[in-house]
């Protein structure tokens, strides 16, 4: 069973998500930006899960995740009231980057597929390595 936070199967981190009124458009389709939103707060679980919070992150060393590049994939439309789930898989840690792979599901079907990097960045918007202890982390949840 998941809360809300999610949790991890088999070195995938799973977060439910249910879609409001406020998710859709007036068709009762998710708005296609919206996949973004679930994506982000998915990564910002697995992450939290693992002993990374962002917001600590920020502020004891002042390093930050940064999308770099997004790729997504359309498949099937989400509709209002369906419960989702976000599958969010680590596939590349770099020096200062990672490959993660976002999939939204509904009824084990894939709606939306995206491939995304990360870049590690200071607060003043330059690349920054990736510290080791949260390597050790990224790396404890598989790759």
């Amino acid at each position: 069973m998941t809360d809300a936070a999610g949790a991890i199967v088999d070195g995938v981190h799973v977060l439910p998500v249910r879609v409001y009124y406020e998710d859709t458009d007036a068709a009762g389709i998710v708005y296609y930006a919206n996949y973004l939103r679930y994506a982000e707060r998915a990564r910002s679980e697995m992450l939290r899960h693992i002993g990374i919070e962002s917001g600590r992150m920020m502020a004891d060393i002042g390093l930050a995740f940064a999308v770099k590049r997004c790729v997504m994939d359309f498949l099937k439309p989400a509709k209002l009231d369906d419960l989702l789930t976000v599958e969010t898989r680590l596939t590349e840690i770099g020096g200062a980057s990672l490959s993660v792979d976002q999939r939204v599901r509904c009824d084990g079907a894939d709606l939306v597929c995206m491939e995304l990097k990360l870049a590690c960045m200071s607060l003043g918007g330059r690349p920054a390595r990736l510290p080791d202890d949260i390597r050790e982390r990224l790396e404890s949840f598989g790759t």
